[in-house]
């Protein structure tokens, strides 16, 4: 059992679960009950994506010291009493169950899944590799 990081929109995985959208905003131009056909999400979940603030910062962000300015700000975010029992929530999940977590953007270096990656392994989640 184990949490999955992942690209929405991304072919699943054999061993996936559940996926989850992590993301501020819904597909534009897809109908709702075409999203898990289309590998998008099976349940959306925005608790756990940036602010929109926030969001607008991290896709501008385009050297290493704003990326950072938007980490410790997610971070921050993250620390919340809702976000943070959520982030504990699939934490225990990835005990009992497969599932994945995700967001659009192509790089996950660059995204906030990256973040969640590091949250979810500090609440000691069973995260693929």
């Amino acid at each position: 059992m184990a949490i999955r990081i992942v690209r929405l929109g991304s072919p699943r995985g054999k061993d996936e679960g559940l996926r989850i959208g992590t993301v501020r905003r819904p597909p534009r131009g897809i109908k709702k009950e075409d999203y898990a056909r289309k590998d998008i999400y099976d349940v959306w979940y925005p608790n756990l994506a940036p602010s929109e603030a926030l969001l607008k910062e991290a896709q501008a962000a385009e050297d290493a010291r704003s990326w950072s300015s938007f980490q410790r700000k997610y971070i921050a975010e993250m620390k919340k009493p809702e976000a943070s029992r959520s982030l504990d929530l699939l934490a225990a999940l990835s005990h009992r169950t497969d599932m994945a977590v995700g967001c659009y953007c192509e790089d996950e270096s660059r995204c906030h899944r990256s973040i969640l990656r590091t949250l979810l392994l500090e609440r000691g989640a069973d995260v693929a590799p």
